[in-house]
């Protein structure tokens, strides 16, 4: 690769890497929040809550998310709710990961014995306290690495929110490759910029793990 090239397209793809990240993990710790919330209600006594948490994730996962972020950013301005584009985006790449998160959590809910709840309950623990301090943790310590291939997936489908107008690492490559008339080498370095910053999550967590 031409290292002229590299040395003017890095500053705008490292512009770009930082967008993608701040909206990724932005997207990611809400939909872990909304994803802890469903993993809750589709594990409740009341009907109605798993009725609403079962349609929620079959809503999220059934439709793709590049659909889901049109309707976000096409629809609800139709319908009078005029939002900004980056809010569009963050939201709907949120809604999606907690439908994912939502799942990941509930079978890690399945893996806590009842005798720990029950436990707690008997210390004087409500039950919304025993969901947030044990079940909870115990239940995203056991499904940690599914978790973090959950934010992954997030981050590589955040390249999708360039189709409306969010200048992030993607749409940055179509600029350089529109610009410089060098599209192999302008989304070559853009695909080794996800690789590091994937790479990297990963390292963080393996060493996590070890510590």
């Amino acid at each position: 690769m031409d290292w002229a090239f590299i040395q003017e397209a890095l500053p705008a793809l490292m512009r770009g890497a930082v967008a993608t990240v701040a909206v990724s993990l932005a997207a990611i710790a809400l939909g872990f929040a909304v994803g802890a919330a469903i993993a809750a209600a589709s594990t409740a006594r009341a009907r109605g809550l798993r009725a609403f948490a079962a349609l929620y994730i079959s809503f999220f996962r059934g439709v793709p998310l590049l659909v889901q972020l049109l309707l976000a950013y096409y629809a609800l301005p139709f319908l009078g709710l005029d939002i900004p584009a980056i809010v569009a985006a963050v939201g709907t790449l949120a809604l999606c990961c907690a439908a994912y998160a939502a799942e990941i959590l509930r079978g890690g809910l399945a893996l806590v014995p009842p005798g720990t709840v029950e436990a707690a309950r008997l210390l004087g623990l409500t039950r919304t306290q025993a969901f947030l301090r044990i079940r909870l943790p115990i239940a995203a310590q056991a499904m940690r690495p599914a978790l973090v291939g959950e934010a992954i997936m997030i981050l590589k489908a955040s390249s999708l929110i360039s189709l409306v107008g969010i200048l992030e690492l993607t749409r940055t490559s179509q600029a350089l490759a529109s610009s410089t008339f060098m599209p192999l080498q302008s989304y070559a370095l853009c695909g080794a910029i996800y690789l590091v910053i994937n790479f990297t999550i990963m390292a963080a967590f393996r060493g996590r793990r070890r510590a």
